[in-house]
């Protein structure tokens, strides 16, 4: 709309020049309304990007085999405890010169702890996921050895309650802390 008034304003005050004047009028006051158009209609647009609506819920697998290692081996852990996905949203402008629109991206991560084989085991060289090995100076990952008398990991413990929250001992695993998932297809690799 103000495309409209703003040219024939123009085009009218040009038109004290001549035909010529009336023309570069109208041109300055169609840019200036198109402006003004752009900011009042655009100023406060919001850009949402992907974001879950919900999680899947895990599927329990009772009886499943729980490995037993001897010597080094790769194998594949069996996740036995999980949070919700916490969602972490970042608002920003996008674009460069002039009226730009908010744009809200979502990241997701998850909390969740694999069983890795039953016994004391020495360590963890190495982790991969989703067939990529995983920089374990990025992440937050404490391995419990599996040994008998070990202590109740301090990210389930505060989730499930001091009481309520079990140990796995006899089992090695390994706890993911706030693992970020945009690399995965914001799934649990």
């Amino acid at each position: 709309m103000a495309t409209i008034l703003l040219q024939a304003a123009g085009s009218y005050l040009g038109g004290v020049l001549g035909p010529v004047g009336a023309a570069l009028g109208a041109a300055a006051g169609s840019m200036a309304g198109y402006m003004v158009d752009r900011a009042l209609l655009q100023g406060s647009r919001n850009i949402e990007g992907n974001r879950l609506s919900g999680m899947q819920p895990f599927q329990a697998e009772e009886g499943a085999p729980v490995a037993r290692v001897y010597g080094t081996m790769r194998v594949g852990g069996n996740i036995i405890w999980a949070t919700r996905f916490e969602e972490a949203s970042r608002t920003e402008r996008q674009g460069g010169k002039g009226i730009t629109p908010k744009v809200t991206t979502y990241s997701y991560f998850c909390n969740a702890a694999f069983a890795l084989c039953e016994g004391e085991i020495a360590g963890v060289r190495r982790i991969w996921a989703d067939g990529r090995e995983v920089d374990l100076d990025q992440v937050t990952i404490r391995i419990h050895r599996g040994s008998e008398d070990q202590p109740v990991d301090p990210l389930v413990a505060a989730k499930q309650g001091a009481g309520n929250a079990p140990a796995y001992r006899g089992i090695a695993y390994a706890v993911l802390d706030r693992f970020p998932l945009g690399d995965y297809g914001n799934r649990i690799p």
